[in-house]
């Protein structure tokens, strides 16, 4: 079952045919939120005042090779905190690690459950609508791209998925899960980020921000996964019970608080998650040449197998598919005479006869051909049994 997202290159002619649009001014209200109040401050300016300057003390004490060696060891929920850590760090990651008042361990186990009966169709959209979409996010694009991930985007990419698969896994929150210990990485290493970042010549020269990643961003990444999905979904008439609906978006609501996300700024509801995302997301998708090389990058994943003759061509029309025809032609994604129509006439039934909606109205062998695929795109996207390890960074790219 592929959960990632994800975690995810004449460029100058696109990139000016298609610039980044303005972001909009903040109207969203608190009142919409999962704390159902709050300041209202536009989250562009608001970052990690816990987590930001207790990496960069890190960094710059020297500490981080030391604190990645025993945080290694560091796996479940659950376990104990390794002996050895900073005082500091040591006192941040407890407090970090906890789950917040309003997380409902009833509706997260209903997540899980949700996940295992809609693990096919999660794993495309974490990997193809979400995992794509993040190409053109011009500020999500500009920061891997130039961060130390941006290197090695395969190790990025299995860092990412592992937070996929552990939000949709069993007991993901529980202290045998292991999503708890993923956020509370991942949020250190976006502190890392914030520190390192600025200091890179090559993303000061493109970014329109001094600081990367702030809680408007993180918000952006955030509905480019749960918003996205359900969109998907709700748009192949997938039938969801409102229950079941409601863990899903839980379970995300209770990951962006572990990751730092203030309250104020989590939607309570899909309605106003939808609402929330017309505002950040929908209007800020662009093509940048940064963006454009990270996508080439993603859809060149399959070539270890097969030179990418076939799974190039497939993940470019799912991706055209998913996005639509805009973003892939930003993406400099070609038409494909085959899999394009295919898409287009094949999926709809496809859904509807695994939902049990209708009987086989097409070729049984043309339902085998998108399952196969999408089983081959899970092992493609997961297939190297490395462990994975999520650890702060030192350098950029």
């Amino acid at each position: 079952m592929l959960q990632a997202g994800g975690a995810l290159g004449a460029l100058g002619a696109l990139t000016a045919a298609t610039p980044a649009r303005a972001q909009s001014i903040w109207t969203w209200s608190a009142k919409g939120s999962v704390a159902g109040a709050g300041a209202g401050a536009d989250p562009r300016w608001v970052w990690d005042e816990q987590a930001d300057p207790l990496v960069a003390s890190l960094i710059d004490r020297g500490d981080v090779p030391r604190v990645n060696e025993l945080l290694r060891t560091w796996k479940k929920n659950g376990q104990a905190l390794p002996a050895g850590l900073p005082a500091d760090l040591r006192d941040f990651m407890e407090s970090a690690r906890q789950l917040p008042a309003w997380a409902d361990q009833a509706k997260l186990d209903l997540a899980f459950k949700f996940n295992e009966k809609r693990g096919l169709y999660l794993g495309v959209l974490y990997g193809l609508a979400s995992g794509m979409m993040s190409t053109v996010i011009p500020k999500e694009a500009r920061a891997v791209y130039y961060s130390q991930g941006g290197a090695d985007m395969k190790d990025r990419i299995s860092k990412t998925a592992k937070l996929g698969y552990d939000i949709g896994s069993a007991n993901a929150f529980r202290p045998e899960g292991e999503m708890i210990v993923t956020a509370v990485k991942t949020r250190l290493v976006h502190a890392a980020v914030r520190h390192l970042l600025p200091q890179s010549p090559y993303w000061a020269d493109v970014a329109d921000e001094d600081i990367p990643i702030s809680q408007r961003d993180m918000m952006v990444t955030w509905h480019s996964l749960p918003t996205t999905v359900m969109r998907k979904l709700t748009d192949w008439k997938v039938p969801i019970p409102a229950a079941e609906s409601t863990a899903f978006l839980h379970s995300w609501q209770v990951g962006a608080h572990m990751l730092g996300i203030q309250d104020e700024y989590i939607p309570a509801t899909w309605a106003e998650a939808n609402s929330q995302a017309d505002e950040v997301l929908d209007p800020i998708l662009a093509a940048t040449p940064e963006g454009i090389k990270l996508a080439d990058i993603l859809l060149k994943l399959g070539t270890p197998i097969d030179a990418g003759i076939l799974t190039k061509p497939i993940l470019g029309a799912f991706t055209r598919f998913m996005l639509g025809d805009e973003i892939a032609g930003w993406l400099k994604i070609p038409r494909e005479p085959v899999w394009d129509p295919l898409l287009r006439t094949a999926w709809g039934p496809f859904i509807a006869v695994r939902e049990g909606l209708l009987p086989f109205p097409l070729a049984p062998k043309a339902y085998w051909l998108f399952d196969e695929f999408l089983r081959k795109a899970a092992l493609l996207f997961l297939s190297e049994a490395k462990p994975i390890s999520i650890e702060i960074p030192v350098t950029n790219r």
